[in-house]
């Protein structure tokens, strides 16, 4: 082979390398949900996937995989660290096994409401959750609502620490809610999400806990229609992106998907309201029984041994744990 065709087959060959790079760059993202498409979550992440794709000119384009088509949110964490989603909402709760400074925010009663948890994660403290989740492969864009999640079963009303002794509660797969739940004398369940509904029918789990919107939506108010308002956990939930795409976008492309996650978190936020309103408008009318609990008092006592075993385990975690208390 002569210089001449040397030098035109590799250029030839760094052409077609250009292109593939530059196809694998304008390949469509897959986003991981596991929420039904109506959900405002979803609707939330739909926003954001027109709104990168309007900004960029059609460079960037990305599809969300809602209804858990793409696995359990376990499954899709591992999935993103390993660069085979792209982006997701996943919500903080079973977080903690792959982050644990995620954990700080799973602690029972730690925020005093939603407006608190929204001044904790929009702050310095969000910061440092975004530190510690990009270190692990997912880099938070902005953060999302989940509600005030609550007890639902389908044997009585929950008033007191002791109505949950000796109850099978399903909880989130995290070893912090199978602590809650042990503290109040009941028997954890660590059942994925999508398992919940058939689960509480068949008598495998007494009860479970979570929003309005998530019991109005996978239909668990119709076979657990005791729904008592304990608030004990306000977990938030986080748009995230791979690192390894967030690394391959240019200065430019980081701020056009910047701006549209926070844009999208703007829009959740506001039909999480209106969702939270609506369903539990919905159940009530159909039946469920609701109770408040006037005094939540002994329920956050009886969390004591929770905060002590977590703080054991990760000394480190305690100053964090002190700042979320500390913001006003």
């Amino acid at each position: 082979m002569t210089r001449s065709i040397r030098i035109k087959s590799l250029a030839a060959a760094a052409a077609t390398a250009t292109l593939m790079l530059a196809g694998a760059a304008q390949a469509e993202w897959r986003g991981w949900n596991i929420h039904v498409p109506e959900y405002s979550v979803s609707l939330g992440m739909d926003q954001f996937t027109a709104e990168i794709a309007e900004k960029s000119g059609g460079r960037l384009t990305a599809k969300t995989y809602h209804s858990g088509v793409l696995g359990n949110q376990p499954d899709a964490i591992e999935q993103m660290r390993l660069g085979s989603i792209d982006f997701a909402v996943f919500n903080l709760g079973p977080m903690g096994q792959v982050v644990p400074a995620t954990n700080v925010v799973n602690l029972p009663f730690i925020f005093n409401d939603l407006d608190h948890m929204h001044r904790v994660v929009d702050g310095p403290v969000g910061e440092q959750l975004s530190d510690a989740m990009s270190e692990k492969g997912l880099v938070p864009l902005a953060w999302y609502d989940s509600g005030a999640r609550s007890f639902y079963n389908s044997k009585k009303p929950i008033a007191t620490p002791e109505d949950v002794k000796g109850m099978k509660v399903r909880v989130m797969n995290n070893d912090l809610f199978v602590d809650m739940i042990s503290a109040l004398g009941g028997n954890a369940s660590p059942i994925a999400f999508a398992e919940v509904y058939t689960s509480l029918k068949t008598g495998v789990v007494d009860g479970a806990e979570n929003n309005w919107a998530s019991y109005d939506s996978e239909g668990h108010y119709e076979v657990a229609g005791y729904y008592s308002d304990t608030g004990h956990l306000i977990i938030p939930e986080c748009l995230c992106v791979s690192t390894t795409l967030w690394n391959s976008l240019s200065a430019e492309d980081k701020e056009i998907v910047s701006s549209a996650a926070r844009d999208s978190a703007e829009l959740q936020r506001e039909l999480w309201g209106k969702r939270i309103d609506a369903s539990r408008d919905k159940v009530l009318a159909a039946g469920v029984k609701y109770n408040e609990i006037a005094d939540k008092g002994p329920f956050q006592s009886a969390m004591q041994p929770v905060y002590d075993k977590f703080i054991a385990a990760n000394p480190d975690l305690e100053d964090l744990v002190k700042a979320v208390q500390a913001v006003d």
